[in-house]
């Protein structure tokens, strides 16, 4: 059975960069896919990064069929190789492209051979031991550093880069100096798509709020209703067990007398049942 034809394509949102903000969700699971999908979301990416995640990426795909989704590779690969096959393993379980984050040598090798790769510049979580927790690009050097950067993943054929932390007068200058979707998260709305999360726009985690993200619903207080919940209802069905309310007369399989003294009789005309060890 043949894939739905994705909505958006590389070429078409080349083509969009400039005319209008795309949105984009980072998504999590069949179901926030399939409601982003319905409530008309422009883009969608999911973790590629490890076994689960993996196999997870099927269903996700299936529930939102015509979106243009990537895939989050492993942070870490160790090859071009190894990201080739990783970037093509994306692609054949559905993926429109590939999230990237490693050096333009990784990036280059996975656009050589024809996969849509996003990459990564500003504040790159992974590598917060060497910048600390901050925006990037606030000083001269740094903004120069970010651009050489930009230009460093445009030349190695990265069709778009997610900007993370850049103060947003900068990330809109870059935007217009690259011919690269710039993707902002964190870094304004100057740049081609707004990119958030869907645990942030959920409310679906323990920690604060980014700066930078905004909560549409409390997810984190609705799932503790939920699991009261599940511990009333489960305290109510142990109740009822014990107390010899559950199960009632509509729960049980009926048989008639003469049905069951026929099968006990075929049963007893069995004799003694034979011992495992003695066959």
């Amino acid at each position: 059975m043949l894939r739905p034809q994705v909505k958006y394509t590389v070429h078409a949102l080349r083509q969009l960069k400039g005319q209008r903000q795309l949105t984009h969700i980072h998504v999590k699971s069949p179901e926030e896919a399939a409601a982003a999908d319905q409530a008309g979301v422009d883009l969608m990416s999911c973790s590629f990064d490890s076994p689960e995640s993996q196999a997870r990426l099927p269903a996700i795909v299936a529930a939102a069929p015509t979106a243009f989704l990537s895939g989050a590779t492993p942070h870490g690969l160790a090859s071009p190789e190894e990201a080739i096959r990783i970037g093509f393993h994306a692609m054949e379980l559905g993926a429109s492209s590939v999230y990237c984050s490693a050096s333009p040598r990784i990036i280059e090798a996975m656009a050589g051979e024809g996969i849509p790769v996003v990459g990564h510049i500003g504040f790159v979580p992974r590598h917060a031991t060497w910048t600390g927790v901050r925006a990037i690009g606030k000083t001269p050097n740094e903004a120069a550093t970010l651009y050489q950067k930009m230009k460093d993943l445009e030349n190695a054929g990265a069709y778009a880069a997610e900007i993370e932390l850049v103060p947003h007068p900068l990330a809109s200058y870059l935007a217009q100096q690259t011919s690269m979707l710039l993707m902002s998260l964190g870094s304004g709305d100057g740049c081609d798509t707004q990119f958030l999360f869907s645990d942030d726009i959920l409310g679906d985690y323990d920690e604060r709020i980014p700066r930078h993200a905004k909560a549409y619903r409390d997810f984190k207080a609705e799932n503790a209703r939920l699991q009261q919940e599940r511990i009333a209802a489960f305290s109510e069905y142990i109740a009822d067990v014990q107390g010899g309310n559950f199960p009632e007369r509509g729960h049980l399989i009926g048989m008639k007398d003469e049905n069951l003294a026929a099968a006990i009789e075929a049963i007893e005309a069995l004799g003694p049942p034979t011992s495992p060890s003695a066959s």
